[in-house]
């Protein structure tokens, strides 16, 4: 529907309205705030700020939007429980506000009062809808700047009061133009194409009246005449005829398949002439020779219709007749069988995904102090400590990260302040990184640990990480230049066992010792992971990750047979390779001249607790180059390796 202005808009869209078809105004520029929905939610306001006042309880109630029946309303001034739960709902109301904002909590009002739902039921119940989830949007954006319910109320009944600067975000937003039937100005229509035009008012002009001002253009310029005599109003009326000349031949063009004209003769006030001469189209029609009488309009139209593309039709007797909804009928449910075979099992995995069955490897006693429990027939590799064991510290004793809590809470505290040290440079003396700490420490409660974790922090950062060998110096945290920490990584992997993997891991780190087998599974897709920090140092790759694990009361205990056993138990083996693979993978596209033998220093497992408990490892060449041509996706390397293919994968590589 093209229209000249809104009051055009409203008269088309209330018919429609009328008889069940729903519209959309494309052209609407009313304030959200000129709207019923906009003073109603100032009374929800009022009574969440205040919901022990009655009168602003009970005007909230009565509001159009939320919709009560005069029964429900009575029940409350009858029933005093009634009334009781209403004043505690909206009670519970403003502590959501207060906790979560304006916004959330008109959420729950609606959700509460089942307001969409019945909204939805009357014929204007998704511009209402609309209105009120805009407005608590725009009272959310307002509340970050205001302090408290009662500004905020304030703040919207000055809006609704005009005061004030209007913006873009306050113009009415559409409800939806989905299946509508669209009414736009034939201004904003210029430029775009519709399917179908109607032009319901097509032949209705604005003729100047004496005694009232116009304006006259003279050339460029443009002049206001308050009295302007009978010469400035017929010019004025040509200016007018010229402009609705404009307007026709731009509502005429709009059409892609079809357009229909309301064609009817136009009288101004009591006046029994005719006046269609002076609209756009009946100048057009009639030459400006006014219509000697309303049947006279067949002859003006009747020459259109020779060519065959041009049709005449009397105007159908009005009705209220709603529209009725197309009711499709019920259909069997159907749906095809694919004639290929189903997608392959494609999936995301990491170092965590990989499940274990029961160790095999032999275990020492379990010491008095260790609660963690056994694990059990099937677990993830990166199982470790399952419950935080807090060891109380005795009368007089010094702390030390052997009495720090065990488990997995503590071990991610530990391993959040060597990722904030490594945010900082692994600057030990950064005033950064020791008010981070101490803060943390007063935030779990471990006031007393502030000042051992910070010499722990120091002294682990300066202590070398690795022997010093012929051509290479022992490199430290503390003197790092080139590192990053928390590197992620993404392998492809496509139709990889795991079994494979695990049996070529198992043949060339810790030859020979137990430890617990992987479960059968396939990697098929992409295998991703963190790795606590890489570095470089004098030309060699390191890979770095920080364990927490507790192996016993002083350093003493801290041995390399009680590492490996670490290392076995959780099958850091296979984390490490896993890392060492990603790396070496980067290394090969960024290096032109990457030698694993040359560039590769290998991995260096920090066991925290003790600052120069660190397992290191540098896997064989062969695994690394095996491991990537396995995941590259050449399997027969991988079997040729192994020297073990099963037969489930000789027949997928068949």
């Amino acid at each position: 529907m093209l229209v000249r202005d809104f009051r055009e808009a409203e008269a088309i869209r209330t018919a429609l309205a009328d008889r069940g078809v729903r519209s959309v105004y494309l052209s609407d520029k009313d304030s959200i705030f000129d709207s019923q929905e906009a003073r109603d939610l100032l009374l929800w306001l009022r009574a969440c700020a205040e919901p022990e006042q009655d009168r602003l309880l009970r005007a909230a109630l009565a509001s159009r939007s939320l919709g009560l029946t005069l029964s429900e309303l009575e029940q409350l001034n009858q029933d005093e429980r009634s009334w009781e739960r209403r004043v505690m709902q909206f009670r519970d109301y403003r502590s959501r506000w207060r906790r979560q904002g304006v916004l959330p909590m008109v959420h729950q009002l609606l959700h509460d009062f089942a307001l969409p739902g019945r909204l939805m039921l009357r014929a204007d119940g998704e511009r209402s809808l609309t209105n009120i989830l805009h407005l608590a949007e725009l009272m959310q954006q307002a509340a970050a700047t205001l302090d408290g319910e009662q500004a905020l109320t304030r703040h919207l009944a000055e809006l609704l009061g005009g005061e004030g600067q209007a913006a873009d975000e306050q113009v009415l937003r559409l409800e939806s133009d989905a299946a509508l039937v669209r009414v736009v100005t034939i201004h904003k229509s210029k430029g775009l194409e519709y399917p179908l035009v109607f032009l319901p008012f097509i032949c209705s002009f604005k003729a100047q009246k004496k005694g009232r001002a116009v304006q006259l253009h003279d050339g460029e310029r443009r002049r206001l005449v308050l009295n302007p005599n009978e010469d400035q109003l017929a010019q004025a009326d040509r200016e007018r005829l010229g402009e609705d000349l404009r307007l026709l031949y731009v509502a005429l063009t709009r059409a892609r398949h079809a357009c229909w004209l309301g064609m009817a003769d136009i009288k101004v006030g009591n006046a029994k002439n005719s006046r269609l001469h002076d609209s756009a189209l009946g100048y057009l029609l009639g030459a400006g020779v006014p219509l000697p009488n309303s049947r006279a309009l067949g002859d003006w139209l009747g020459p259109l219709a020779v060519a065959g593309d041009i049709e005449l039709t009397s105007a159908p007797v009005p009705s209220m007749q709603p529209l009725q909804d197309k009711q499709e009928a019920a259909t069997e449910p159907h749906w095809r069988t694919p004639t290929r075979a189903a997608a392959e099992h494609w999936w995301i995995a990491s170092y965590s995904a990989l499940r274990t069955g029961e160790a095999s490897v032999a275990r020492p006693a379990r010491r008095f102090e260790d609660a963690a429990p056994e694990s059990p027939a099937a677990s993830t590799v990166a199982d470790d400590e399952r419950e935080s064991v807090f060891i109380p510290l005795r009368p007089g004793e010094t702390p030390t990260l052997h009495r720090f809590p065990r488990g997995p809470n503590p071990g991610t505290f530990l391993h959040g302040l060597l990722e904030l040290a490594g945010r900082e440079g692994f600057d030990a003396d950064s005033p950064a990184l020791a008010d981070q700490l101490a803060r943390r420490c007063q935030l779990r409660g471990l006031t007393e640990w502030i000042a051992p974790l910070g010499d722990w922090l120091r002294q682990l950062l300066h202590t070398p990480l690795c022997e010093p060998e012929p051509e290479m110096t022992a490199p430290r945290l503390a003197g790092l230049s080139a590192f990053q920490p928390e590197l992620e990584f993404w392998l492809e992997v496509s139709k990889v066992d795991v079994r494979r993997i695990d049996a070529l891991v198992q043949a060339a780190v810790l030859p020979g010792q137990p430890r617990a087998e992987l479960l059968p599974d396939t990697l098929n897709g992409m295998f991703k992971g963190f790795i606590d920090l890489v570095f470089e140092h004098q030309g060699r790759y390191f890979v770095v990750d920080y364990k927490s694990n507790w192996l016993g009361n002083d350093e003493a205990a801290y041995t390399r047979a009680a590492m490996e056993e670490q290392v076995l138990k959780h099958r850091y083996d296979l984390q490490y390779v896993l890392y060492l693979l990603a790396l070496h993978r980067q290394l090969k596209l960024r290096l032109p001249d990457y030698d694993y033998d040359t560039h590769m220093g290998g991995a260096l497992y920090l066991f925290v607790r003790h600052p120069e408990a660190v397992y290191r490892d540098r896997p064989p060449r062969e695994l690394i180059e095996t491991l990537d041509a396995l995941f590259s996706g050449d399997e027969r390397t991988g079997e040729e390796a192994t020297g073990q293919p099963d037969e489930e994968s000789s027949n997928e590589s068949a």
